[in-house]
């Protein structure tokens, strides 16, 4: 198999400078790669793009290692072993982990863990059974910690991590605001997915108003995804002891100026508010019951999922540029390959 077919892969050519463009990225074809001993060869079915991406693209300390020039670009894979030298896996399994941006990818069996597809489709274990549902999980209940009648806040809720915030937040009982960017998204989440107000923060005439009705008893939880002006906005509403689960910035991600705005130091002081910054990697020691609770949730159809699926590994990059543009319902995913191929 391996003699007979090429491995195509997406490198990072450039680091870019504001938003990322087609010169961002360069595709290269080299053999496929051979297993080695207690390795398996998985075939790309799904790949994943994601907002933090960005962050790795620049050459600057984070809580992750920057992605490397002229290398491939990583990120959440699900794929078909198609060959196998470890006792762990059989071809044909399939199985999710972080892999390079490349039809094949030869790792270590230790590196991914395999999925079910009778428990839920293939890609769920990249969005609400994958790194999107977990970051909502345990970003609001360790964090945010929802109680019944509170009101809690999601901005960027129509996105894959946002909208399960807010759907978690109706299981605890709290009253859910979603902030997001399009009348659509707006209807999306309050008729599909219930919650109680939606505000389109593109076409408000007055946000901060806006917010001020949706939430007459101020925020008690504000699960943060874009920062900048919207989070300056929700800053204004803070109940005494609210929680701020600090998850992402967005808004700032591809700024060249700086991102300046309002000092949030002594709202937060003078509502002895928390805000706590995250990573899903902190509670990796814990995933397992993320999962088990988001997948009983998931079977009870006390949550719903979105994905915006687009085909093709050329398209890797425009469904990338579309994060930045609100162009994606729920997870963004790109389709590779067939599951049967």
């Amino acid at each position: 198999m391996t003699d007979q077919k090429r491995n195509r892969q997406l490198l990072l050519a450039q680091r870019p400078e504001g938003m990322p463009t087609e010169e961002t990225f360069a595709y290269r074809e080299v053999p496929v790669p051979e297993p080695g001993e207690g390795q398996v060869l998985v075939q790309t079915i799904y790949l994943s793009v994601d907002p933090y991406m960005r962050g790795r693209m620049s050459d600057q300390k984070s809580y992750v290692e920057p992605y490397q020039l002229n290398e491939v670009i990583s990120g959440g894979i699900i794929g078909k072993v198609v060959e196998s030298k470890s006792d762990r896996f059989h071809v044909g399994d399939k199985v999710v982990g972080m892999m390079g941006w490349q039809h094949y990818n030869a790792v270590d069996a230790s590196e991914v863990r395999k999925v079910d597809d009778l428990i839920a489709p293939l890609s769920a274990y990249l969005s609400v059974l994958g790194m999107t549902g977990l970051t909502a999980y345990f970003g609001l209940l360790d964090i945010g910690q929802p109680k019944k009648g509170e009101t809690v806040v999601v901005s960027g809720a129509a996105g894959a991590v946002g909208m399960v915030v807010g759907q978690i937040a109706k299981i605890q009982g709290a009253r859910v605001v979603g902030i997001a960017g399009s009348d659509e998204k707006m209807d999306f989440l309050e008729r599909e997915l219930g919650f109680d107000r939606a505000i389109n923060y593109k076409t408000a005439d007055n946000l901060q108003k806006a917010l001020e009705q949706a939430c007459p008893d101020g925020v008690d939880v504000y699960f943060d995804n874009v920062g900048g002006p919207i989070s300056d906005a929700v800053m204004n509403l803070l109940n005494d002891y609210a929680r701020i689960p600090l998850c992402g910035a967005i808004s700032s991600y591809n700024r060249t100026d700086g991102d300046l705005g309002p000092r949030v130091q002594t709202k937060l002081l003078k509502s002895r508010a928390l805000i706590k910054a995250f990573i899903v990697g902190d509670y990796a020691h814990r995933f397992s019951e993320g999962i088990r609770d988001l997948a009983q949730w998931l079977s009870e159809g006390r949550l719903q999922y979105q994905e915006t699926i687009v085909e093709g590994f050329e398209n890797v990059p425009q469904a990338f540029f579309g994060l930045f543009k609100g162009e994606n319902l729920g997870k963004q995913l790109v389709k590779i390959s067939e599951p049967g191929e």
